[in-house]
């Protein structure tokens, strides 16, 4: 499913419009943003967690050289389902 389908399920499902629809959701996709960029989770209970992890600096390889190179410590987004998620899922 893409973001459009996934607006259209919404619209279908929440009687409005495609507009307001794609509005909410973009809402929703910028105040998770915000919440992870501030270093804060976002905890939706039966959905599940978005939070922050730190990713740790290594040494990786060139797969065409083979030359040793380093990759920079990083922050990642994570996701962890929730029960209900994972019930659904596996129904």
């Amino acid at each position: 499913m893409n973001k459009s389908e996934l607006i259209d399920r919404i619209a279908a499902s929440s009687d409005l419009p495609k507009a307001s629809a794609g509005r909410a959701l973009d809402a929703m996709i910028s105040s998770v943003s915000d919440a992870l960029k501030g270093g804060d989770p976002v905890v939706l209970v039966g959905f599940g967690t978005f939070s922050v992890k730190d990713r740790a600096a290594r040494t990786g390889r060139n797969p065409q050289t083979g030359d040793p190179i380093d990759i920079p410590a990083a922050k990642i987004p994570s996701f962890k389902a929730g029960k209900a998620l994972k019930d659904a899922v596996n129904t």
